[in-house]
């Protein structure tokens, strides 16, 4: 339990944007309430990913041996693309709310669906699904996301991100 990250910096508001607060948030359960900006994957984002976890495989970094492979690309790490929730919520209300803290508490569903190789646009579609009081200002709520790629009928990702709140 001590390994906790914060997914969000309430001092990094943009400029026009109103906080919302936790009532706003039970309005959209059930909801989609976010989708991100489109961000394109590159071998570089791949390469530093795999220099950061140890992760060298082939699949990911050799280009000329993953052209031959059967998805003719190298394709990003699975949990590269789960690392990007983040950053894709940090687009959404979610980074919006009033909270004194607000982390990740753990994730539930996760399939890799489809790879993602080098010059796709991904986008994430974030849809509220639960919202459970854990104490006095303390709540968790579970967000189902889909990582989708441009073009594709099929997603690169679906997991459902558990954010642990404190008010």
């Amino acid at each position: 339990m001590a390994d906790r990250c914060e997914i969000t910096n309430n001092n990094s508001q943009e400029a026009g944007q109103k906080r919302i607060r936790m009532r706003h948030l039970k309005d959209m359960l059930g909801q989609e309430f976010g989708l991100s900006d489109w961000l394109t994957m590159t071998q570089e984002r791949i390469n530093a990913f795999a220099s950061s976890t140890e992760d060298y495989q082939w699949i990911h970094v050799d280009v000329d041996k993953a052209v031959k492979s059967p998805v003719k690309s190298t394709i990003a790490h699975g949990f590269l693309l789960l690392s990007l929730l983040p950053y894709f919520l940090s687009q959404s209300p979610l980074a919006r709310i009033k909270v004194k803290m607000l982390f990740n508490y753990g994730l539930d569903r996760i399939r890799f669906i489809s790879p993602v190789k080098p010059g796709d646009r991904i986008r994430n579609r974030a849809v509220l699904t639960k919202i459970s009081r854990k104490g006095f200002r303390r709540w968790l709520i579970k967000i189902e996301n889909t990582i989708e790629i441009e073009g594709s009928s099929k997603p690169a990702l679906f997991a459902e991100l558990i954010v642990f709140i404190f008010f």
